[in-house]
């Protein structure tokens, strides 16, 4: 199910909680290296050949609103966007037979807009499509983070996968 954003024309995927995760934040950790405080997808929603759909939760509780800013909390920008690279990861590291024995790296991020300010309550909405195929290790992909209909944050990013160090 999709809906038009009409000022983007882009479109935002629609986030039905009632539905059940493709991958929970406890089969995540399976793909990706990370760990609390910095694991930042709840869950995934949907994979396919050329794309993923990811969630992250944003709660009043998180660490760093604390600081940024104490009277008026904001998800950094920087957040929203190493959450998009993780969805990324998971998109990449699900299509091998041993994900466990592989990581990506963020190389390049082109193009990042901010268009809304994420705050505590909002559930992010992360779509990555693949803008080419994945040659070489090199993954280049489009990403959007969305709050309900309306976009949030997009950019392309490159990614490599590499096997890790003794492997």
């Amino acid at each position: 199910m999709v809906q038009n954003n009409t000022k983007t024309k882009a479109k935002a995927p629609v986030y039905d909680p009632d539905i059940k995760a493709l991958l929970t934040v406890e089969q995540i950790q399976g793909y990706l290296p990370h760990r609390h405080p910095f694991l930042l997808v709840d869950k995934i929603l949907t994979l396919d050949e050329n794309a993923i759909v990811g969630i992250k939760n944003i709660t009043y509780d998180e660490y760093f609103l604390k600081g940024h800013f104490p009277n008026e909390p904001v998800f950094p920008g920087v957040l929203t966007i190493e959450a998009m690279a993780q969805t990324g990861g998971v998109f990449v590291l699900y299509q091998k037979d041993n994900p466990q024995d592989y990581i990506t790296y963020f190389l390049k991020i082109d193009n990042a807009k901010f268009k809304r300010k994420i705050v505590p309550g909002d559930s992010i909405i992360i779509k990555m499509e693949l803008k080419s195929p994945i040659r070489r290790g090199l993954c280049e992909m489009h990403g959007t983070a969305w709050v309900g209909t309306q976009l949030a944050v997009e950019a392309d990013m490159l990614a490599q996968v590499s096997l890790k160090e003794g492997k």
